[in-house]
């Protein structure tokens, strides 16, 4: 194995307490050469990019995913205090996005499979379905010195079981497993402002109730036609009965979008590829309900470009007191968490892999999301600059750095 650079010996460090010292080292040869390996991540493609392909004991590699005993719930609480550290100034807000992602993968012996809508590749009108694992991620949105727009480094990511085969009593929706892990890092981060943005997907007032609990900012994407009320009349001492809990039903966004007489207000926002954007926008609170649970006071904001070539959008936030601007910045910041999708498939070898084994395979990619983040922070350690060698070709231009030229520094390390 070639001697690691002190940086990157620096953030593994606090990795090397989970795993005993027999398996400590082949944990690092697998992680060096998952990041070295070109096409595939297989366990056998990363012995050969480390020189061990003729390694007899080949076995005792395959054992540190599937037999040894470590924690990817510990490897994630140790990778969000790196990201923090390194690149959340201290006291700032923390911003987090979660998402679901679909994991192409065939195979009998693969038990967790079902069977999903592919969102990346469907459309309104043609819906593609396929089979494979479905994983809820939630990363932290940051900047990063070389490009323009944050980045969404992955720290804790969770397979979601289909229902028809998840055990009795216990299935858990991507809703429920947010809700979860927003519960978790609100335990690893006690006393940091949280605030979670996610997509329309997600747009639950349960969750948003459990941000509320925990203290965090929920930003999502509202329907146009959810039910919002106003709040309730003030009870009287001697009024029996239950109080009420909301008051009569707002006008839709809907109606407001329609109607001629709305007070729009012209502001810039920043907007996608950090440029600035002028948006009309019209924003009022609300309570917002769904049967069966608590209303949450929310602020909405309602989208529309001036001109014209982009469909009315609705927002939310739990926080009244945030600027529609400040809540606009939010919902922007959360599509980098699709371009993580893209660039994990792209250069770490998502979809690649071939265990069987239910263990390797629960940590197998949740390893890959994180060594995205790894290499984004190994990047910052090499360059804290920020100025990165940006690779070019004649048919391809690019400005800035991309995920794929934080990868290109690794070799150099060495």
């Amino acid at each position: 194995m070639p001697s690691l650079p002190a940086e990157m010996i620096l953030i593994l460090a606090p990795f090397a307490q989970l795993f005993s010292e027999r398996v400590w080292l082949p944990a690092q040869i697998l992680v060096v050469g998952a990041l070295l390996a070109p096409g595939k991540r297989t366990v056998s493609s990363c012995l050969q990019v480390m020189g061990l392909g003729l390694e007899r004991h080949f076995t005792n590699y395959h054992r540190v995913l599937n037999r040894a005993q470590w924690s990817t719930l510990q490897a994630g609480k140790i990778l969000l205090g790196v990201i923090v550290t390194w690149l959340v100034p201290p006291g700032a807000v923390i911003v987090l996005g979660a998402d679901d992602t679909i994991e192409r993968r065939s195979g009998r012996k693969i038990t967790a499979k079902g069977c999903y809508r592919d969102a990346v590749r469907s459309s309104k009108k043609h819906v593609v379905r396929c089979f494979g694992l479905k994983w809820v991620a939630m990363m932290v949105l940051v900047p990063v010195p070389w490009a323009k727009r944050v980045w969404a480094l992955a720290f804790l990511t969770v397979r979601c079981w289909p229902k028809a085969k998840a055990p009795r009593g216990r299935h858990k929706t991507s809703v429920d497993w947010v809700r979860q892990m927003l519960k978790q890092v609100r335990r690893w981060l006690p006393e940091r402002l949280l605030v979670l943005v996610v997509d329309g997907g997600f747009a639950a007032v349960d969750l948003a109730l459990a941000g509320q609990e925990q203290q965090v900012t929920f930003v999502t994407r509202l329907r146009l036609d959810a039910a919002l009320y106003h709040p309730p009349a003030p009870h009287s001492p001697g009024k029996r009965g239950r109080k009420p809990t909301k008051g009569k039903r707002q006008r839709s966004l809907k109606v407001w979008a329609a109607r001629s007489d709305t007070p729009w207000e012209t502001v810039d926002v920043d907007w996608y590829g950090g440029t600035r954007k002028r948006l009309g926008i019209f924003s009022r609170t609300a309570l917002w309900y769904t049967s069966g649970c608590a209303p949450v006071a929310i602020r909405f904001v309602l989208v529309r470009a001036p001109e014209g070539k982009l469909p009315d959008a609705a927002f939310l936030c739990t926080n009244l007191q945030a600027s529609p601007a400040q809540i606009l910045a939010w919902v922007v910041m959360r599509w980098s968490v699709e371009v993580t999708f893209a660039e994990a498939r792209a250069h770490l070898g998502i979809e690649t892999q071939r265990q069987w084994s239910d263990r390797a395979i629960a940590r197998t990619t949740p390893v890959l999301f994180g060594l995205f983040s790894f290499v984004t922070v190994l990047a910052l350690r090499f360059c804290p600059s920020g100025q990165l060698p940006v690779v070019t070709t004649a048919w391809y231009h690019k400005s800035e750095a991309t995920f794929a030229d934080c990868l290109t520094l690794v070799p150099l390390l060495f």
